[in-house]
C-alpha cells in the first residue's frame, strides 16, 4: 500500500523534480512524464486542484491521508502546465504535452507533401505559427514581449524556413540525378535554420533586460543578461535535436519501405504521420533532458555589476542558477 504523508519520516520535497535533475536520467524520467501528452486530457478543475495542493503543500498545508504518489501527480500535473517562472496557466499547444500530438501531425504534412510550392508554403506556415506559439510559451523568466517582437520573429523565421526549404528543393532539381532522399530531408534543413531564428528573436529581451539568477535556495540575486547567452543556444540545440528522428531517420525509412510491394502511395501520408508520432514520443522528452532546465552558471562568469552585488551579499554563493526555457 502507498504511503500516506502522515507517516512520512521526512515529507517529500516537491519544490524540485522528483528525479535528480543533476542526472541525464533523471532529467528524462521527469520529461517523459510532463510532457506525456496524456497530460492535455486533465480538465481544468482536475490541473486547479493540482495547483492548489503543490501551492498548500509548500505552505505546510496538506491532507495527512494524501499518498506520496498522489502528491507527485499533482506536481506532474503543476508542471505540465503551468509555467515554472510566473506559476501561470500555459496555453495548451504551447504546453511540452502538446509537442508529440501537434508535431507529428504537423512533420507528417511537411513530409509528406514536400514537393509542391503550395503545400510547402502551407506546412511551413503552420509549423512556424506553433513554434512561435510553443517558444513564447516556454520563454524563460517573466518578461512580456511587445506585438512587434512577436511579429517580427514569426514572420523572420516563416521567411527563413521557406526561403531555405524553397532553395533547396530549387538547386536539387537543377541537380540530375539527385539522390531522391535528399529532397525529403530539406524540410529538417528549413526546420533547424528557423529554430535558429525564431527562438533568439522570440527571447530578445532576455538579452536586454536579462533573466533571473536564484541562489541554491531560490533567492533571486538579480536579472542577468548573460545567462541567456547560454539558455538560448542550448534550447535551439534541444530542438533541433527532437527533429532529427523524425525528420531525418523517418524519411529513410519511409524511403526504403517505399520500394516494398505492397506499398502504394496514397499510404505516404499515414506512415510518415505515424512514425513521426513514434519517434517524437521518445526524442522530445530525450531533448528536453540534454540540459537541466534549472541550469547553473559561475558568479564569476556574469556580467560585472551583478557580479560586485552578489559577492557584496552575506555568504555569497559561487554558483547561481536560471530557467532556460525549453
Amino acid at each position: 500500500m502507498t504511503q500516506v504523508l502522515s507517516k512520512c519520516e521526512k515529507l517529500p520535497d516537491i519544490s524540485r523534480p522528483r528525479w535528480d535533475q543533476n542526472t541525464f536520467q533523471g532529467r528524462m524520467y521527469h520529461f517523459f512524464t510532463t510532457a506525456n501528452c496524456l497530460n492535455l486530457f486533465a480538465s481544468n478543475s482536475k490541473l486547479e486542484r493540482a495547483r492548489n495542493i503543490v501551492l498548500e503543500y509548500k505552505q505546510g498545508k496538506y491532507d495527512p491521508n494524501m499518498t506520496v504518489n498522489e502528491l507527485w501527480k499533482a506536481k506532474t500535473l503543476y508542471d505540465s502546465a503551468f509555467h515554472p517562472d510566473t506559476g501561470e496557466k500555459m496555453f495548451i499547444l504551447g504546453r511540452m504535452s502538446a509537442q508529440v500530438p501537434c508535431n507529428m501531425v504537423i512533420t507528417g504534412g511537411m513530409l509528406t507533401f514536400y514537393q509542391k510550392l503550395p503545400h510547402v508554403i502551407f506546412f511551413h506556415w503552420i509549423n512556424q505559427s506553433f513554434n512561435a506559439i510553443v517558444n513564447y510559451t516556454n520563454r524563460s523568466g517573466t518578461h512580456k514581449q511587445d506585438d512587434r517582437t512577436l511579429f517580427l520573429s514569426y514572420c523572420g523565421a516563416t521567411t527563413g524556413a521557406l526561403s531555405c526549404a524553397l532553395s533547396f528543393n530549387f538547386l536539387l532539381k537543377k541537380w540530375k540525378n539527385a539522390p531522391p532522399i535528399l529532397a525529403r530531408l530539406v524540410p529538417f534543413a528549413a526546420i533547424a535554420f528557423a529554430n535558429a531564428i525564431n527562438i533568439p528573436m522570440m527571447r530578445n529581451k532576455e538579452f536586454t533586460n536579462g533573466i533571473p539568477v536564484e541562489d541554491a535556495d531560490g533567492r533571486t540575486m538579480g536579472f542577468s543578461t548573460v545567462a541567456p547567452e547560454y539558455a538560448i543556444p542550448q534550447v535551439v540545440l534541444s530542438r533541433v535535436g527532437m527533429a532529427v528522428p523524425n525528420m531525418v531517420l523517418g524519411p529513410v525509412i519511409l524511403e526504403h519501405l517505399s520500394k516494398a510491394a505492397w506499398y502504394t502511395p496514397p499510404m505516404a501520408a499515414p506512415l510518415q504521420t505515424l512514425l513521426c508520432g513514434f519517434m517524437l514520443a521518445f526524442s522530445t522528452p530525450i531533448c528536453c533532458a540534454l540540459f537541466p532546465q534549472k541550469s547553473s552558471i559561475q558568479v564569476d562568469h556574469l556580467e560585472l555589476s551583478l557580479q560586485e552585488h552578489i559577492n557584496k551579499l552575506p555568504n555569497p554563493p559561487k554558483v547561481v542558477y536560471y530557467n532556460k526555457g525549453l
